[in-house]
């Protein structure tokens, strides 16, 4: 049970002020009754909600499938850089999703948006081994010595140590291509690994969280709302 006023701001583009003043003035129906009481708890799970006559959508939960372009970073909120969150559309930003993951500014690809931290946490640690694929191009020729550091694990000259992954490359010469799984998240990681080898990355793009697929109508900037069955794919 929620008071009344927390549900209209956490459900609603509405600020706390903005929601105490509409419940007082009348204009909100709970249940299909006017509730002048800002306090009055409801079960927002059965809720129906009408705010000026009009009914309001309650979703409990917010997954959204972003293609991320680059030149913004997995944030909710930035005071120098333009955020993931300003590519969605006001309506569909209630309740407030949150990167689970990130990638780097000038990275592109699959971001998974989730206003559920328990999902969030299952996506995001490395205990869980939900690996993430990456579809990296490098400078220099990759062969099968560095699949194999990959794969037994990369221990960086700082000592730092990076849990065992998968490189399938697809193109080699120059510049080489390869598909790469990882099941961390850390700071710079895929640069960071690719570096130690030689082979610095020249772009990076995510294409799959786990079994879930970075869906190929979307467009750079462009996102969908994630089924039932599409969290359940990230974990097959």
């Amino acid at each position: 049970m929620q008071r009344l006023d927390k549900i209209l701001t956490t459900y609603t583009a509405c600020s706390r002020r903005e929601a105490a003043d509409l419940i007082k003035r009348g204009l909100v129906q709970a249940n299909a009754l006017i509730c002048r009481d800002p306090a009055a708890r409801f079960d927002p799970a059965g809720l129906v909600l009408q705010i000026k006559g009009e009914i309001v959508p309650i979703r409990l939960q917010n997954h959204l499938m972003l293609y991320k372009p680059a030149g913004f970073v997995s944030a909710t909120e930035d005071p120098r850089e333009k955020t993931v969150l300003d590519l969605i559309d006001p309506s569909d930003l209630y309740p407030l999703p949150f990167p689970a993951g990130r990638l780097d500014k000038d990275a592109t690809g699959l971001l998974l948006l989730t206003s559920d931290g328990e999902l969030c946490h299952r996506i995001i640690s490395p205990k869980k081994e939900l690996y993430k694929t990456y579809l990296v191009e490098v400078q220099g020729k990759l062969g099968a010595e560095d699949a194999e550091k990959i794969s037994q694990g990369l221990v960086l000259e700082s000592e730092e140590r990076f849990l065992p992954g998968m490189l399938e490359i697809l193109e080699s010469g120059d510049i080489s291509l390869a598909s790469l799984k990882i099941c961390e998240g850390k700071f710079h990681q895929v640069k960071r690994m690719m570096a130690s080898l030689g082979k610095p990355v020249l772009s990076l793009k995510r294409t799959a969280i786990g079994g879930l697929a970075l869906d190929e109508i979307l467009s750079p900037g462009a996102y969908k709302r994630l089924t039932p069955a599409d969290i359940e794919a990230i974990f097959q």
